[in-house]
């Protein structure tokens, strides 16, 4: 998206995709969408079950990758494929050279569709032209890559930026105006790390003042720390209200870097992604927020785009993508953005556990049961 999306829209947008997402379940699960093609203009498919998906996602130091949507959308290319499917895996390793080379790879291997997180969405590019050249579809999964892409399955990114910063600015309340805050973005390659910080400009500026704003190459910990760290000298320590952090790992280390520099109490800080560690500061205290964005929706609906598009089930694919999305070399890309959520204290039983995400003894170790018994997490 390059223009700045109203939220009120952005909402209304990522409800119609989760319920045409249901609608395209409901359809298949009827009988609807069939292998025959059963209803009027549904195409017949391609492929039958027996089909290879190309999975590339960007590195693991981002928790969830691992532990939610690699498996996830294994299970759901299986279930979709009466177990017949397979799923050929890659993870870059934050190497985008090598993110390359292993989509040329999947090429070369001759998968039927292949879903990339682009770590670079520029140079990725090439190898998708690659791939489009073979005739293998490519959806974009999380970040929006550059290319002849198919589809593309995120979150309304720049709603990501406004729930932090907005959080930020109710955090800060009658204080806001005369408080300084830090912003840690993300990596410059990553085009979704734009989207976050202009939906996050749009909440904060004019209501507070930002002290310093720096970029963290390829979402580093390490560098935002080093990054948290160099504020802290430059701003003064007890001169920082808040801290804008575009994600959870990186919010990790500002929280580390403010401890050791000797803050007696963490001013907010935000996150995304609800990783286990960051619910956990949730609970403590440490960390203000993350965005949780359900990995579940996003990782089950790519992987419903991916078997719909290879076997031409273009009914259930239209249901899937219902908006669009631009980037530097497309135009209206069909696209599904899966709602996101503030998590906070208060919300974690309807969120993370009522989603199946962690159960309250993976949260609530013995190390934080005191915090959890506190805010009433049992």
């Amino acid at each position: 998206m390059n223009a700045r999306t109203p939220r009120r829209t952005a909402v209304r947008r990522t409800a119609i995709a989760v319920t045409a997402a249901a609608s395209a379940f409901s359809l298949a699960a009827c009988g609807v969408i069939d292998g025959a093609g059963g209803s009027s203009g549904s195409a017949a498919p391609k492929k039958g079950d027996d089909i290879t998906v190309g999975l590339l996602l960007p590195d693991k130091k981002t928790k969830r990758f691992e532990k939610f949507d690699y498996p996830l959308f294994k299970k759901q290319v299986s279930t979709l494929t009466s177990g017949k499917g397979k799923v050929l895996y890659a993870n870059a390793e934050a190497n985008e050279s090598k993110q390359s080379r292993q989509l040329e790879e999947m090429i070369a291997e001759k998968v039927d569709v292949l879903v990339v997180d682009a770590i670079d969405a520029k140079a990725i590019a090439p190898a998708i032209q690659k791939a489009h050249d073979a005739n293998i579809p490519v959806i974009a999964y999380d970040r929006l890559a550059e290319g002849p892409i198919d589809a593309y399955v995120s979150h309304d990114n720049e709603l990501v930026g406004e729930v932090q910063g907005r959080s930020i600015v109710e955090a800060l309340g009658t204080k806001a105006a005369a408080s300084k805050i830090v912003m840690i973005n993300g990596s410059l390659t990553d085009p979704n790390t734009g989207r976050f910080k202009t939906g996050a400009m749009n909440e904060l500026q004019g209501k507070v003042q930002i002290a310093a704003s720096y970029n963290t190459k390829d979402w580093l910990p390490e560098v935002a720390k080093a990054n948290m760290e160099t504020a802290i000298r430059t701003v003064g320590l007890n001169n920082i209200a808040a801290v804008y952090s575009a994600n959870d790992g990186m919010a990790g280390a500002v929280i580390d870097a403010l401890k050791e520099a000797g803050a007696s109490k963490i001013p907010p800080v935000t996150g995304q992604d609800a990783d286990l560690a960051a619910v956990q500061r949730i609970v403590t205290g440490e960390q203000y927020m993350s965005v949780y964005k359900s990995f579940i929706l996003e990782a089950n609906n790519a992987a419903s785009m991916a078997v719909a598009k290879v076997q031409g089930r273009s009914i259930e694919f239209d249901a899937l993508t219902r908006d669009s999305v631009d980037s530097p070399t497309e135009k209206k890309i069909p696209s599904m953005l899966v709602p996101v959520v503030a998590l906070t204290q208060e919300n974690i039983k309807d969120t993370v556990i009522q989603d199946g995400v962690y159960t309250v003894q993976d949260i609530c170790t013995p190390e934080y049961a005191a915090a959890c018994k506190e805010i009433g997490l049992e």
